[in-house]
C-alpha cells in the first residue's frame, strides 16, 4: 500500500502549500464550484479562487467569505473566457475545471480549448469531463463515472475491475491520471494502478463528486503529486462518507462532508 505520509511538511507562508484556480458555475449550478473550492480549501490548501459567471460567484461570496471569487461576465462560461482563464491561472498552482459548468455547446468549446492549452496541472470533472472525447490530455487527472468515461473513450467498459483497469491503463498516457469513480473506484496512471473501496451508498447524493474533486486538486497542490493526489482523496472522501452514514445515516449530504475533511484526514494520518 502507498504511504499516505505523501504530503511534505506544511510551509510557513501564505501560499506554500498551493493555490488553486476553480473554474464552472453557471446559472443554474452555483453548488458544485462551492463544494469543490472549499473541499479545496479543507484539504489544507491556502488559496482557493473562484472564476465563475458573476452571478454565481456573488452568490459564491454570500456562501463563505474564505473564498475569493473572480466575476466573469455572462451565465455561462464560453470561448470568450478562454484568454482570461489562460492569463489568471499563470498565478496558480492547479486549475480545477468543470464543476457545475454545464453542457451549452460554447462551454464545451471552451472546455476543450483550457484542457489543451493550458500550462499548471489541470482537474477535470463533471460536466467538462463530457467535452474531452478527441482531446489529448497531459498533466491531467480525470474523475469521471463509468458512463462519462465510455462518452469520451467511445469504449464499453468490461464488468470485471482488473479487466477495467487494463482499459484505462491503454489510456493514461504521458502525465494523465484517470480516477474512475465508481463501487471500486479505479485510479490509473501509465505506471501505476490502485483500487479504492471506502465510501458507500449514501455518497449518491449530489455533491459528493464535487467535495472529491476539490480534494484532489488540494493534495495535488500541496504535493505536485498527481497519482497519489487522486487516491488519497478517493480513499479520504470515501472514509468520510463511511463516518457520516455511522453517525448520521442515510441522508447525509455534500455539505456535512466539509467540515469533516481535516478531522478525517488528521484520523487518517494523510
Amino acid at each position: 500500500m502507498l504511504s499516505p505520509k505523501f504530503i511534505k511538511k506544511r510551509g510557513e507562508k501564505k501560499g506554500d502549500n498551493g493555490r488553486i484556480l476553480v473554474v464552472g458555475g453557471s446559472e443554474d449550478y452555483i453548488g458544485a464550484p462551492f463544494f469543490a473550492a472549499m473541499a479545496a480549501l479543507r484539504s489544507g490548501t491556502d488559496i482557493v479562487t473562484v472564476a465563475a459567471p458573476e452571478k454565481v460567484a456573488w452568490k459564491i461570496n454570500s456562501l463563505s467569505p474564505d473564498l475569493i471569487t473572480k466575476k466573469l461576465k455572462g451565465e455561462f462560461l464560453d470561448w470568450e473566457n478562454v484568454d482570461e482563464i489562460l492569463r489568471l491561472s499563470e498565478h496558480f498552482d492547479v486549475l480545477l475545471l468543470g464543476n457545475g459548468i454545464g453542457l451549452e455547446p460554447s462551454t464545451r468549446d471552451f472546455v476543450r480549448e483550457i484542457a489543451k492549452s493550458i500550462s499548471i496541472p489541470i482537474v477535470i470533472d463533471a460536466d467538462a469531463i463530457k467535452a474531452l472525447k478527441g482531446v489529448q490530455l497531459d498533466n491531467a487527472i480525470i474523475t469521471p463515472h463509468e458512463k462519462e468515461w465510455e462518452l469520451i473513450s467511445g469504449e464499453k467498459l468490461p464488468e470485471s475491475v482488473n479487466a477495467k483497469a487494463e482499459q484505462l491503463k491503454k489510456f493514461a498516457k504521458h502525465r494523465l491520471v484517470i480516477l474512475l469513480k465508481g463501487k471500486t473506484d479505479i485510479i490509473v496512471s501509465k505506471d501505476h494502478i490502485k483500487y479504492n473501496t471506502t465510501g458507500n451508498n449514501g455518497m449518491t447524493v449530489g455533491g459528493t463528486g464535487d467535495v472529491l474533486a476539490g480534494i484532489t486538486a488540494g493534495f495535488l497542490a500541496q504535493t505536485k503529486d498527481s497519482f497519489n493526489s487522486a487516491y488519497w482523496a478517493a480513499y479520504l472522501n470515501g472514509k468520510i462518507g463511511d463516518y457520516l452514514l455511522k453517525t448520521k445515516g442515510y441522508g447525509f449530504t455534500a455539505s456535512d462532508m466539509l467540515d469533516l475533511i481535516p478531522e478525517i484526514r488528521k484520523r487518517l494520518r494523510i
